[in-house]
């Protein structure tokens, strides 16, 4: 559509997950509108993420050392574990602040579909966090989808043998939705979690 310097930039911006040709086409006319001490920190920013961050090598989140500051953090339960599919979703859960262990992070879910197997995933590596003994409880916290539905049945068929205390979280209504709405699967799972209300 557009020649050389601009086109490959609205092709490289269009590579990114979530972005359409329109919205690649969008940032790419920001970005020359914008003013060049704007783009060069993005530029910049873009080169030191690259060059800073890693993976944690113990639970998989996004870091800046060899290990995250959660898994540094000694106030953090190292009896419980929060398996979750991406460093997104640690971010997420940290937010609500009311879990206190420690995180896995898989690296996704896994998908026929999309040629993700259970060996695509750091499953070797959270297997090899249980060993020592020292988690005694799991809480699978992967999507409520159909990959993050086989990934949770997946890893508790691993893990429920191995004596842990094994939970996937409450999914169902979310607060402010209306009834009418919620689609068949969603008001069943709300069903089947519903708590007793005590006087």
């Amino acid at each position: 559509m557009y020649e050389g310097a601009v086109q490959d930039l609205i092709d490289e911006l269009g590579r990114l997950p979530g972005v359409g040709p329109k919205s690649a086409q969008r940032i790419a006319f920001h970005l020359l509108a914008a003013d060049p001490a704007d783009v060069k920190r993005l530029s910049d920013a873009l080169v030191e993420v690259k060059a800073r961050v890693q993976f944690c090598e113990t639970c998989g989140n996004v870091a800046e050392e060899p290990q995250c500051r959660i898994c540094r953090d000694p106030r953090r339960s190292p009896t419980v574990l929060c398996v979750v599919e991406e460093p997104k979703d640690v971010v997420a859960i940290e937010r609500t602040r009311e879990f206190r262990g420690r995180y896995h992070v898989l690296g996704g879910a896994i998908s026929p579909i999309a040629g993700i197997g259970p060996d695509d995933l750091r499953i070797r590596e959270l297997m090899s966090r249980l060993a020592d003994g020292t988690v005694t409880e799991v809480i699978l916290a992967t999507d409520p989808n159909v990959e993050g539905e086989a990934t949770s049945a997946y890893l508790g068929r691993l893990l429920v043998p191995l004596g842990l205390t094994v939970s996937r979280l409450a999914s169902g209504l979310p607060v402010g939705g209306d009834l009418e709405y919620a689609d068949e699967v969603t008001l069943g799972r709300a069903f089947e979690g519903r708590r007793r209300i005590s006087a």
